[in-house]
């Protein structure tokens, strides 16, 4: 319905599918949540197992820049809230918002209280109120992000489409207009860092190793640093639930390990992503690919290993 928040799902490998309208929402400047439930891939792959291979096309696979912002949910249960999260986002900063899941968690469940509505964060859209002085890509000083002027508002009438503009919204082919505009689309999703929690460490705030994970896999790499802390090793977990932008003090946190593990169920796209946004740190990575969540004998094996190779 004209000017409901659009929200699309799709599984795994299927988001190159959605991507020609993802990148029209950059374009725009719309909000839009896509939910990708990931599975095992290329192509159809393995369409009922577990996989964090998408990573890398939800950060970057769109023609030309067309930043969004990516998260990912760590259980069954906090679905919900992220997917809540996700349009919260891309209402009040006008902006395309990548939820990532994975067959893990799509086949898992979980005890849910059902919250209350007054219990939510407040959302509220950026809804154009002076078609006076209304222009549809007028911005929020601050926040970067522009009015939205839903189709049928009375005097809101403006052009918008998947071509470059200028302020009016007519199409502008001018360099300068690209480039400027290019650059405001990043900063504005670097912006949304101001509604990203801090990066919480389980454990001690510096030590040895820090074991970093990003969402399904969550439930596994707890218990792994539960019994290896039980063990007396000096290890902590640091788990993302927020990729891009990532939480402000990630530096800070990680500067305060000697070591940093990453592991994910893919060949090391999280641990590539950290390299170059946070760089100068003692990054090693476990990865796994076989369909199946990680176990936590696999981890503390890992991990392990990298202990007795730090004496």
């Amino acid at each position: 319905m004209a000017g409901d928040l659009a929200i699309t799902t799709t599984s795994g490998p299927g988001l190159a599918l959605k991507s020609e309208a993802i990148g029209f929402a950059v374009m725009a400047e719309l909000p839009l949540v896509v939910v990708n439930v990931q599975r095992g891939g290329p192509s159809t792959g393995l369409p009922t197992k577990t996989e964090q291979s998408d990573l890398v096309q939800a950060l970057y696979g769109r023609n030309g820049e067309s930043p969004v912002v990516v998260l990912a949910a760590s259980s069954p249960s906090d679905c919900f809230i992220y997917a809540y999260n996700a349009a919260k986002i891309a209402l009040e900063r006008m902006v395309p918002v990548i939820l990532l899941t994975d067959g893990f968690l799509g086949n898992g469940s979980e005890p849910w209280k059902i919250p209350k509505v007054e219990e939510l964060p407040p959302i509220t859209p950026r809804i154009a109120k002076d078609a006076a002085t209304f222009k549809a890509y007028q911005r929020d000083e601050n926040l970067l992000a522009r009015d939205w002027a839903i189709p049928g508002m009375a005097g809101f009438e403006h052009r918008i489409g998947g071509l470059e503009k200028n302020v009016s919204g007519t199409v502008s082919h001018d360099p300068e207009n690209h480039q400027k505009n290019t650059e405001i689309r990043e900063a504005k999703v670097q912006k949304v860092v101001d509604l990203v929690p801090d990066l919480e460490v389980c454990g001690d705030p510096e030590g040895d190793v820090l074991v970093v994970g990003w969402g399904g896999t969550f439930g596994h790499m707890i218990s792994t640093v539960r019994e290896l802390r039980k063990e007396g090793k000096n290890v902590s977990l640091a788990h993302f639930n927020y990729i891009k932008p990532l939480p402000k003090n990630t530096e800070e946190v990680f500067k305060n390990f000697k070591k940093i593990v990453v592991c994910e169920l893919n060949f090391g796209q999280f641990a590539s992503y950290l390299r170059d946004k946070v760089p100068g740190c003692s990054y090693h990575q476990i990865n796994k690919v076989k369909g199946l969540p990680f176990t936590v004998n696999e981890l503390k094996e890992g991990i392990n290993k990298l202990l007795e190779d730090q004496k």
